[in-house]
């Protein structure tokens, strides 16, 4: 749509369809109440005066224009003109600099005060303000009663009482009460916006026979984005008659910018055009408009109404003023207090929280144990997604469903940029796949915990069904066509309309917000000190094994010599003790034989676990059945001595490995499941679990042998750690498991075991790490 310039409000030669369309900070009039003059800023000529200008001073626009406003206020008060506008602040910033009378029956200004009586109708209140390089004076009829009451009392009363509230709904009620009492007028209402620039009233105070707003809801469209802009700007608008005929600017335009005169800051700024229509669909007559503010961000305003017409003059709107700057300096304050006993409830949580993450080098076990993560906001499940896995607590999605809400949450940059967190109380909205999950993740409040998005917690809440009560239906909006086209119209019932809302959840407080974000700093700090120790301490464990594993292998060959010297001449006296020795002297001889064959498995076992970890990988694509040929073969004799049925479920899948490496790891499981079995039908079933999305694949042995119980889970992978005596099940050296999982490891995979004792035991083994999900 292509908006005319100059627009004006009282000619309507635009069609509005969109409520954010009508240039309300250009509308070309005033309101009739009062005049303005435009003046060139370098020697005070009027450049445009609005159209009634003989209404108030007595002179016609065409006999100002181009005239010296020294013509029009007399020299004493054009004196005080310009030395106030080079002396105090008005840039964007009207100030009232003097009140004047005037009688429009005078022919000359300058000595109207002589020539007749002063108009009845009160003194004129000078209100200057520089903008685009231009004065704007607005002199308006202040209609003041002679009684006027102490405006410094009342508002240091309503200070006081303001500085006394509990709670963000009892700073506002109080505010609504006092400006009702200060102002006089029929209804003052606190009016809040949300974050889609709807809004509901907050609090309000009412003249008993009127019916009560409070509550209601009232869509963005009803105070659409350019209002809002201004009322970030300004803290005050008077309307004094929404039924009252505008008054144009002669000329439109600058005449020597060309430009319409930008009216932001104007008291007497023409009212917009679905503004007044508004208004006089609810019945309201005049209204006083005040912003809230929490810092440079329109947090709300005071909308007061009147049934009749009503001017504010400047006190009024000056004490106005001052108690919604005090309410908007409280505002935080009152959040704050409001919700402080909450705060400290989630501060008390975080300090624990970090401590017990600090003490345990962790933060993986947070989800355990009180309080946990899941206390540290107020929400109905958790989930933690660190060191590649998921622990959740309380009610969340499905691991698969948070797998997808953290891929999608990694496409935005929410978690990329300070304060690195994401906050929605409608996920359903932002991300329509999460619609189905709206029972446990309506809102979510996620917090990246490392960069790259390798660590997450993720709170959730639960949908909440709500009635929003809306002043009228907010999709009613009416067309009227007129002259220049259809153009959109303010809605024009008001009654209670009620709306179910779906998939929201209850919103996240600021101090939820604020505890999240201290958390997320808190816990990195200690997992990038973590991962700094860890760093520092592997590198040791690496110099650590590789001195160890040269003392195993040097300590494996040294002992060996003299060992073979012993069983050596331990045999030569054993063949002469054969006749003529007493039995004591040769049944030592063959425990030290014995003890000899023992050291010597020992130190072949030691030899062998240290040259798995000095030696590399030698990676290959290898046919799994083949492995396990290989292996059975390798334990033939032992197979034929044992019985055992060797069973294979289904072909193995082609493994990326090293082939002696794991074909030993095959050795040694299928050998203990053959050991540890007393069954007369015995059996090893050797099979593999296919892979998923988060881990890799998974093979298997499985026997139906003696079992192992669940608190030696652990320890057998240990290095020469037996479950049982020496001469029990053949003995052995205890190495076999050790050098299994030193395998496994090297490959990146691990090894875990699920047993019950008596009925057999089950090892797992992958040969690739974990997905990272």
């Amino acid at each position: 749509m292509t908006i005319p310039e100059p627009y004006s409000i009282k000619r309507g030669t635009i069609s509005l369809m969109s409520c954010d369309a009508e240039p309300v900070h250009t509308p070309g009039c005033i309101q009739s109440h009062g005049v303005l003059l435009v003046l060139r800023r370098g020697d005070l000529t009027i450049l445009q005066v609005s159209e009634n200008s003989a209404d108030h001073l007595g002179k016609a626009p065409d006999a100002l224009l181009g005239r010296s406003i020294a013509e029009v206020l007399g020299g004493e008060h054009d004196t005080a003109l310009a030395r106030f506008v080079e002396q105090e602040p008005v840039e964007k910033n009207p100030l009232h600099v003097f009140s004047i009378e005037f009688s429009i029956d005078a022919t000359d200004a300058v000595d109207a005060q002589a020539a007749a009586p002063p108009d009845p109708r009160g003194p004129l209140d000078a209100l200057v303000h520089t903008i685009d390089g231009v004065i704007v004076l607005e002199l308006e009829r202040t209609g003041r009663a002679q009684n006027r009451p102490d405006y410094y009392a009342l508002v240091r009363k309503t200070v006081t009482r303001l500085q006394t509230a509990q709670s963000l709904r009892d700073l506002c009620q109080i505010a609504a009460e006092d400006l009702w009492k200060l102002t006089g007028i029929d209804r003052v209402m606190i009016y809040r916006f949300h974050p889609d620039h709807s809004g509901e009233v907050f609090a309000e105070a009412k003249r008993a026979d009127l019916a009560p707003f409070f509550g209601l809801h009232y869509p963005a469209d009803d105070i659409p984005g350019p209002a809002r802009e201004i009322f970030r700007k300004t803290w005050v608008r008077p309307l004094a008659d929404a039924r009252g005929a505008p008054s144009e600017l002669v000329p439109l335009a600058n005449p020597d910018s060309g430009k319409p005169l930008e009216m932001t800051y104007c008291a007497l700024r023409g009212a917009s055009v679905m503004y007044t229509e508004y208004l006089e669909n609810i019945g309201v007559a005049a209204s006083l408009t005040l912003s809230i503010r929490r810092g440079d961000q329109l947090w709300g305003l005071v909308a007061c109404h009147h049934e009749q017409p009503f001017q504010a003059d400047f006190q009024v709107r000056a004490a106005c003023e001052l108690l919604a700057q005090v309410v908007s300096l409280q505002l935080v304050a009152a959040e704050q207090r409001e919700q402080l006993e909450y705060r400290l409830a989630l501060a008390d949580v975080q300090r624990k929280l970090v401590e017990r993450a600090a003490t345990e080098g962790s933060i993986a076990p947070l989800l355990q144990g009180t309080p946990s993560l899941a206390d540290a906001v107020g929400s109905d499940g958790t989930a933690l997604f660190h060191e590649r896995t998921w622990s959740t607590v309380g009610r969340t999605p499905a691991q698969a469903d948070l797998d997808a809400l953290v891929a999608w949450l990694r496409t935005r940059g929410e978690l990329d940029r300070p304060p690195h967190l994401y906050v929605t109380d409608h996920l359903g909205e932002a991300h329509p796949p999460a619609q189905a999950l709206r029972d446990t993740a309506s809102g979510l409040l996620a917090a990246s915990l490392a960069h790259g998005g390798r660590s997450f917690i993720l709170w959730f809440r639960a949908e909440t069904l709500r009635m929003v009560n809306w002043a009228g239906d907010p999709g009613d909006k009416p067309v009227r066509h007129g002259p220049h086209g259809p153009r959109l119209t303010p809605r024009r019932s008001f009654e209670l309309w009620q709306e179910s809302v779906r998939g929201h959840a209850v919103p996240w407080s600021p101090a939820d917000i604020e505890a999240a974000g201290l958390l997320r700093v808190a816990l990195m700090e200690l997992v990038v000190s973590h991962a700094e120790r860890l760093a520092a301490l592997n590198q040791e464990l690496q110099r650590s094994n590789e001195e160890l594993d040269a003392f195993a292998y040097v300590a494996s060959h040294d002992l060996k010599e003299p060992l073979r010297g012993i069983h050596k001449y331990a045999t030569h006296l054993a063949e002469r003790a054969a006749e003529g020795t007493d039995e004591e002297s040769k049944e030592r001889l063959s425990s030290v034989l014995r003890l000899t064959v023992r050291m010597d498995s020992l130190i072949n076992a030691l030899l062998l676990f240290s040259r798995v970890g000095r030696t590399g990988l030698r990676l290959e694509r290898v046919d799994g059945n083949e492995l396990v040929a290989e292996a059975l073969d390798l334990l033939g004799g032992r197979r034929e001595e044992t019985r055992i049925e060797i069973r294979i479920p289904r072909p193995l899948p082609t493994l990326l490995c090293d082939r002696v490496r794991v074909r030993e790891v095959l050795v040694n499981l299928i050998s203990n499941a053959m050991k540890y079995n007393q069954r007369e039908a015995r059996w090893v079933e050797i099979g593999w679990r296919e892979p998923t999305s988060a881990t890799p694949l998974a093979l298997y042995v499985r026997d139906n042998g003696i079992g192992i119980k669940p608190r030696y889970f652990d320890q057998i992978f240990k290095i020469f750690k037996r479950l049982h005596g020496r001469d029990e099940f053949t003995g052995g050296t205890g190495a076999g498991l050790a050098i299994v999982k030193k395998v496994v490891d090297l490959h990146g995979g691990r090894i875990w075991i699920d047993s019950v004792m008596g009925e057999g035991s089950t090892f797992f083994f992958t040969l690739a790490p974990e997905s990272t999900a």
